[in-house]
């Protein structure tokens, strides 16, 4: 496994001003969304692969970041192959970027769908289960929400998901 070097957040910000690098955020759009460094650009790793990142170059490598550094460390294979060229991680990510008291952009703090839907889909399964304790057709609640988590996953089809758009704290 590939650990890309490390680059000091005080570091990329003066190479960045100068524009001798190319700070490359890894995160889904839903957390670049509630903290961003300015000027990174973004390239969720889940997509990364197919993302029309363009190559680094000697004079400017990219310098990739994720929230704490973790998902950055433990995909440097990959980003290594995608960036076709020089490539840094941000040590300790934006987390440590916005420690060090650097500039950057706060915006929606709501949760992603992912999130949401592990939410609700946990929560009816243990309502079911629960709830199975004094009436025993109740655990079909919770074979229901397996059932259907179970049919997203094969089929990329999920109808909490399309619930969940629907609410008014997604809008």
């Amino acid at each position: 496994m590939t650990e890309l070097p490390k680059m000091a957040p005080q570091e990329a910000r003066r190479r960045m001003e100068e524009g001798t690098i190319r700070l490359v955020d890894i995160r889904e759009p839903d957390e670049v969304a509630a903290l961003r460094v300015p000027g990174a650009e973004n390239a969720p790793l889940s997509i990364i692969r197919w993302a029309p990142l363009p190559r680094s170059a000697e004079d400017k490598p990219v310098v990739f970041c994720c929230r704490s550094g973790r998902r950055t460390r433990e995909s440097g294979d990959l980003l290594a192959e995608v960036a076709g060229g020089p490539a840094w991680q941000l040590d300790g990510g934006v987390a440590a970027w916005a420690q060090a008291g650097m500039p950057v952009e706060e915006g929606s703090k709501k949760l992603s769908m992912q999130r949401q839907i592990q939410i609700g889909a946990g929560g009816l399964s243990l309502l079911g289960l629960l709830l199975s304790t004094v009436w025993s057709p109740a655990i079909w609640l919770t074979v229901f929400v397996g059932a259907g988590l179970t049919f997203a996953g094969l089929t990329g089809f999920c109808g909490l998901a399309l619930l969940l758009k629907r609410m008014p704290w997604n809008k």
